[in-house]
Order: structure tokens, then sequence, then C-alpha cells
């Protein structure tokens, strides 16, 4: 039987749907919408690309977008500066650096310097330090989406065993730790992992942030498992798929999430759900 297919565009139109109204909340007792203010240093197309689409989506869910495109000269005092500026700018609750930066810029360096309080992708060490503790602030936008895709099957993830296949900071990482805090028990594989296939066979929830396309076969895979694929990978003939190898593996889950329009909706979807959470926290809205 094939798996049900999570939409993960229909569920990131109903996030959106329902941050609109809140962003109106925020409008009615501020006088001001949520603010994003997105920074984007250098020419990177795929880069520029990704930025258009978060700004439509804020746009959509009533949120003000300040962007800023600077040129791939840009120096790092340069753009601490800009960040300083929309970290004390009333207006702007959100701030999104755009990665990957050029080179000659210190990633570590310039999301460190985001506001923790403005740090709507998540990736600020203070607020993954909440996250570890189990009190977080604002949580990364990918694993969140992952975590709400979940949810929207109806499958509890309370007592199940996931698994997660790579330990970035960006994904593998912050996802463990919010499985764990829903007290699921969780499995980390990486390229170190022995035996993975026997690994991956026994997740109720396989989440698959590897990094290679169609990596997770069918046979990595328990029947009637929920199986959600964070893998964005381009084929010899320029087609997306993700790090799972869909068509085999929809015949044996139970749900599974396609590549596109699957985890990337909904990571721009929990991008604005933080900069509007951060909005009504300003606002002291509950």
């Amino acid at each position: 039987m094939a798996a049900k297919l999570i939409d993960g565009k229909a569920l990131a139109q109903q996030v959106r749907d329902g941050l609109a109204a809140q962003a109106a909340k925020v409008l009615a007792k501020t006088g001001t919408k949520p603010g994003l203010a997105t920074i984007l240093v250098g020419d990177d197309p795929a880069s520029h690309v990704y930025v258009k689409n978060k700004q439509k989506a804020c746009e959509l869910a009533g949120i003000y977008v300040d962007d800023h495109k600077l040129p791939s000269s840009t120096t790092q005092a340069e753009l601490l500066a800009l960040i300083d500026k929309k970290n004390a700018d009333p207006k702007i609750h959100g701030i999104l650096v755009q990665l990957p930066l050029p080179k000659h810029i210190d990633s570590k360096v310039i999301l460190e310097a985001v506001s923790p309080d403005k740090d709507a992708d998540g990736f600020h060490p203070y607020n993954f330090g909440r996250l570890v503790e189990g009190h977080p602030v604002f949580e990364a936008c990918t694993p969140k989406g992952v975590i709400k895709m979940i949810e929207s099957t109806g499958v509890t993830i309370e007592g199940k065993r996931a698994v997660v296949l790579g330990r970035s900071n960006i994904v593998g990482k912050p996802l463990a730790l919010m499985l764990l805090q829903r007290n699921a028990t969780v499995t980390i594989c990486h390229s170190k992992t022995k035996d993975l296939a026997a690994v991956c066979r026994e997740a109720d929830l396989l989440l698959v942030a590897i990094g290679k396309a169609k990596f997770v076969t069918a046979d990595m895979v328990r029947e009637g498992a929920v199986v959600i694929d964070v893998g964005t990978n381009k084929t010899s003939d320029g087609k997306l798929c993700g790090d799972v190898d869909f068509e085999p593996v929809s015949q044996k889950a139970g749900w599974i999430s396609p590549v596109p329009g699957g985890v990337g909706p909904m990571t721009i979807a929990m991008l604005l759900d933080n900069t509007v959470e951060s909005a009504r926290r300003m606002a002291g809205i509950a």
C-alpha cells in the first residue's frame, strides 16, 4: 500500500493563514506589522531565489520585509554594523542573514551578532543552549517544520523510536533534541554509524538530512514508518530529489514527504512563525 503524502506546501499555507491573523493583532495593538530584516551578501543565484521566496511568504502572512542586498565586497565590519542597527530597530522583530556568506566573512561571528531576541532562524548559541535545557525561545526553522509535519499526520511522537540521519547544527542535532523533549527515543546516525540500514529499520519516525541523493532505500525503512526527507539534491538532468529514494520507499512507508514540496515550504513557514512570535512577545500579546 502506498504511503500517504505529507504535503508541506498545503501545511505551510495553513500556517501562513494563521500567522496573518496573529500579525493583524500585532498591527492593531502597536500600529506596526511584525518585521523581518533579510540580509543577503553577494550574488549567489540560489540564495537570491531562497530570499525571494521567503519575502513573498512574508507578504502573504502580513509581515513587513526590510530587504538588504549587499555586494560581495561588503566587509565583515560593515555587515556587523548593519546587524547592530537592526538589533536596535523596534520595527524589526526577526533578522535573517542568508547563508552561505562570502569566504572573507566569518559566519559564526555574524550569526552570534544577531540578537537572540530577533534570531528568527534559531541559530544563535543562546537559543541552541535554551533548546538543550528544554526551554527554547526560538527553535531552528527546519527541525521545527519537521516536527509540525510529523504532528500533521496524527502519529504521536511520544514513545516512538526516532532515527535522525545527519548530525548538523542546523538540522540533525536540534531535531534530535526536539524529538527527545516530546518523549521519543532518539538515535542520531552519521557517516561512522555501523550497520546503518539495521538502525534505520528500527525507526517509527525516520528523519533524513544526510545530503546524499536517494541515499535511503526501501530496504532501510520499516513497514508503515513516517519518513521525512530534509535533503535537496540535483540529479544529472537538473531535477531536484531528496535524500530518500522516493518511489520505492513510498510503497513501504506509512507517511512520506516529497522533494520538492515537503520540508522546504515548512522551513519558510517556521521562519515567519518565529518572526510573528517575536513580535507578539515584544507587544505583550499572549
